[in-house]
């Protein structure tokens, strides 16, 4: 019932029982019992154009349980509060080194995010999702390796219910470029909803992840471990990654190689230094597009994804870099003279996978919510 109301805000009573099959009578009662629970809210007459009584239009509540996204990155923590609705009620980022920082340091740092967000905006905390720059298992939560962290075997949840009273809410943890690609999709403005469901979602940042939709689901690999593709080999004789391997994408065309390249000290100066048509800055972009199309043309060939959603740095250099980009994998992608490819820039930029825990979380509220239910009638 909730999935319903979620998918289609407004709806009424009659509706959702059209669209689930339930009786009248269950969903009143099931209506009933959500609106007393904050997560469902009666709002104006439905139309109608028959005769007979106007039921009220039903949407979530943006009183009841949200949820609250965390994300570690390498340079900052981030925390993003949403509401049943969508809507962000509070959005921090914080930026810090974590790179020579042990993993039980960070993540005090990120515990106090948590409870500051919380205290600062007191509403009910009913999931939160955790961002994270590295491999993490999908059927345990458990990040096994993240290599610009220099984090192995980091149980995060556990770490986080240690620091922070959370009680029973539920904390789910993934890679970050995997909450980007769900954030973009979700909360993304690319023109009609659903028109996003067959992408590949690279977040380039000083790592280099992608987070792959097929057909609306996001697609993890059998353990949760696909998307690297920051770590795919575009040079054998370039220099050596984080992750021991010499080559990768991420040592070629990651946020702090571009940097270097163009001699700007940070992206808003290579922002400055490509709209001055400087030159370093603008050779920089060129590298950048012949190593990104290298190894996006492989994810292209192979998955056959017809769009390409460009964030984090990406996003922000997206206007230069677009043309040179597309006219690699035009070159490299076998079914480019059939199918026509497509490069959009990221609509939330380093807000996606922040944004993306948040929503999963609200979710994962709206999938199971018998347990708000359950606490309102036991009170």
């Amino acid at each position: 019932m909730l999935g319903a109301i979620a998918d289609s805000p407004g709806i009424s009573r009659a509706g959702v029982a059209a669209r689930t099959g339930l009786t009248k009578a269950t969903v009143s009662s099931l209506v009933d019992r959500a609106i007393a629970a904050d997560l469902v809210v009666d709002g104006e007459p439905a139309r109608r154009d028959g005769p007979g009584r106007r039921g009220t239009t039903l949407s979530l509540s943006p009183a009841g349980p949200h949820g609250l996204g965390v994300e570690i990155g390498v340079d900052y923590i981030a925390t993003c509060l949403v509401d049943l609705t969508g809507s962000v009620a509070s959005q921090r980022i914080k930026p810090v080194d974590n790179r020579a920082q042990p993993a039980n340091r960070v993540l005090a740092k990120v515990a106090r995010a948590i409870r500051t967000t919380v205290t600062e905006l007191p509403a009910q905390v009913g999931g939160v999702g955790v961002a994270v720059p590295g491999l993490v298992e999908s059927a345990t939560g458990f990040l096994r390796t993240a290599p610009n962290l220099g984090w192995r075997d980091v149980d995060v949840q556990a770490e986080l219910r240690d620091r922070v009273d959370l009680g029973d809410t539920a904390i789910m943890v993934g890679n970050e470029a995997n909450f980007a690609a769900l954030g973009e999709m979700w909360g993304g403005d690319h023109g009609d909803p659903g028109e996003l469901r067959d992408f590949v979602h690279v977040s380039g940042e000083i790592g280099i992840g992608a987070g792959i939709v097929m057909d609306g689901v996001l697609f993890e690999g059998v353990r949760g471990f696909g998307g690297e593709v920051g770590h795919l080999p575009v040079d054998s004789k370039g220099p050596q990654c984080s992750c021991g391997a010499r080559g990768c994408l991420e040592a070629m065309a990651g946020q702090d190689t571009i940097l270097r390249q163009a001699g700007a000290p940070d992206v808003d100066a290579l922002v400055d230094r490509l709209r001055g048509n400087d030159r370093k800055a603008l050779a920089a972009t060129r590298s950048v597009a012949r190593w990104l199309g290298t190894a996006l043309s492989t994810v292209v060939n192979l998955l056959d994804v017809p769009t390409i959603v460009l964030g984090g740095t990406y996003a922000r250099i997206e206007p230069w870099l677009h043309d040179l980009l597309l006219d690699e994998l035009t070159t490299r992608v076998v079914s480019a003279t059939w199918s026509q490819l497509r490069i959009l820039p990221s609509t939330l930029g380093t807000e996606a996978a922040v944004r993306g825990a948040a929503a999963s979380a609200v979710r994962a509220i709206v999938a199971d919510p018998d347990p708000f239910i359950t606490a309102t009638v036991a009170v």
